[in-house]
């Protein structure tokens, strides 16, 4: 039986206070975590946005606007999902369902129920209030909380909002259309985003994680006598400069690298292209700026880095502590800088250009 995927992330997190399901999160972003984890069971992934996205699909497949209200941005994202036997709706706000919970669903439709959803027990007591006064205690054996994922038959969803209805889930309305709503264990740490103080929660739950990057540069010693050589951000007076689009500082442009790589972003030339006017004779410490500025922006920020240029010339020993210090004060952390040389060995070995490379941790923060 295939499988398709509707994620939600149409809403605007009033509650929040703002687009919740797009924060920046281990790395990439809310929304993009549940797109992963639906592409666990889904042949294709279908993300709902609302109407102002700008993004660029978190991952999705297939990316379409959302409608008024919940039901209405499952029915936009329905319809784009094909025949797929088995649908399965999650919301983006939900970035920690496991693999097994999406599997636990889907095995329970296939096994013959029109609807399968994740069931929490209760553990407080339940209470009915009417103006302020408890008027009865509900048996809380008898009710479960509810999540998603939620996995159904295609044709007994696609019946159940043929009314159009709203509700504050899909099962609701298969229940109201007379269909059989199976409950399979759901999972404490999959919460979803609602008021402000849970990203603190969902961060302190994904345990603050690490990434490693590495980066490598290599430039060719120039013709022209009238370019300088930048190493690591720091000018070095006499030496023959290096052929590239921008200054051409190959210890900053593998740290680069290694920085966009730990974030999953690509590399230097994707982001500053050397067919871009913009970029032509640009210092490396503002290229620097930016990719660190990109990190930030999805709650990434860089720990350690180190640095080892290859070069037979010049000499590189009196310049490695400028170099460490001016990295150092860009990352806004310890950058360590080594050189070496190739030992005569190939290109670099006879001095037609520098190379470099760079390792570096970045960690996620609140």
């Amino acid at each position: 039986m295939t499988v398709a995927a509707v994620v939600v992330a149409g809403g605007r997190g009033v509650r929040f206070g703002g687009p919740k399901q797009f924060l920046p999160f281990n790395g990439t972003t809310v929304a993009a975590h549940a797109v992963s984890s639906a592409r666990i069971v889904a042949d294709v992934v279908v993300l709902v946005v609302p109407e102002n996205y700008q993004g660029s699909g978190e991952g999705a497949d297939l990316v379409v606007a959302g409608g008024d209200s919940r039901s209405a941005s499952v029915r936009a994202g329905l319809a784009a999902t094909g025949l797929a036997d088995i649908v399965v709706v999650h919301d983006a706000a939900r970035p920690m369902a496991s693999a097994e919970l999406f599997l636990r669903v889907v095995a329970a439709v296939r096994d013959g129920a029109d609807a399968a959803i994740p069931g929490l027990p209760l553990t407080d007591t339940v209470k009915r209030v009417a103006d302020g006064v408890a008027v009865g205690t509900l048996n809380r054996d008898e009710l479960v909380a509810v999540q998603t994922p939620q996995a159904f038959r295609r044709d007994a969803l696609v019946a159940a909002h043929a009314a159009g209805e709203d509700a504050t889930d899909d099962a609701a309305l298969v229940e109201r259309a007379g269909g059989r709503v199976a409950v399979v264990p759901g999972e404490r740490d999959n919460i979803k985003l609602t008021e402000p103080d849970d990203a603190q929660r969902l961060r302190r739950l994904r345990g603050g994680s690490m990434r490693i990057g590495h980066g490598y540069d290599v430039h060719k010693v120039s013709d022209d006598e009238s370019r300088e050589l930048w190493l690591g951000l720091v000018h070095l007076p006499g030496a023959a400069g290096l052929v590239g689009h921008s200054d051409a500082d190959v210890a900053t442009h593998a740290l680069c690298d290694a920085l966009l790589g730990a974030a999953n972003l690509g590399d230097l030339g994707r982001h500053f292209p050397d067919s871009d006017p913009a970029y032509k004779g640009a210092s490396s410490g503002v290229l620097l700026a930016a990719v660190i500025e990109k990190l930030a922006l999805l709650g990434l920020r860089p720990t350690s880095a180190d640095v080892t240029i290859i070069a037979e010339r010049p000499k590189l020993a009196p310049h490695m502590p400028a170099m460490s210090k001016a990295l150092t004060a860009a990352l806004g952390c310890v950058v360590s800088v080594k050189a070496t040389t190739a030992e005569g060995l190939g290109a670099i070995g006879r001095h037609e250009g520098i190379s470099a490379t760079a390792v570096v941790l970045v960690e996620e923060y609140s």
